[in-house]
């Protein structure tokens, strides 16, 4: 296993661990005025936003644990072969793509419910929720970012193994 290799699995499992981290621990509460009537004052209740209201949070979080949890394996798997077998090596290649595509399809639904999120959906009311629950969005766009780069992390290892390839070729 080349350097580069291994810095970039590492990389990915680091960035795929921390991106599910931040999202599982964000809960922002806040107390939000509700008129009733015009004519009285609004009531004040307290609202708390968690990244398990919303199901493409929790796909995101699934995701990212299953690619963490995948680096992690597929670390020990080449650490324990030195790169031995041409077999395993393919296999961990077409894995490598498929972690990309679960992160990358995660990562587009969670992005997608935190631009609703921010912006709201004038066309079925659904109002921002951002300006309220800053914190909450501010985190939630950390982990977005950061399972981001552990799926380009993965992406670059594809890359890796194709160039390598491309060389045997030769």
């Amino acid at each position: 296993m080349r350097c580069s290799e291994f810095g970039l699995r590492v990389s990915a499992f680091a960035l795929t661990l921390v991106a599910p981290i931040v999202l599982g621990v964000d809960k922002q509460t806040k107390v939000v005025p509700v008129p009733v009537v015009s004519t009285l004052p609004p009531l004040n209740i307290a609202v708390t936003a968690k990244w398990h209201y919303l199901s493409a949070f929790v796909y995101f979080v699934v995701a990212n644990t299953i690619a963490c949890t995948y680096a992690a394996l597929s670390l020990v798997l080449i650490l324990a072969t030195r790169g031995g077998k041409q077999g395993l090596a393919l296999t961990i290649t077409i894995l490598d793509l498929v972690m990309v595509a679960l992160l990358f399809s995660s990562e587009g639904a969670a992005a997608a419910v935190g631009i609703i999120g921010y912006k709201g959906y004038s066309h079925v009311r659904w109002n921002k929720v951002c300006n309220v629950f800053e914190g909450f969005c501010h985190q939630g766009v950390a982990a977005i970012v950061l399972s981001l780069l552990g799926s380009v992390a993965f992406f670059l290892l594809v890359v890796l193994a194709t160039l390598n390839l491309h060389k045997k070729c030769k």
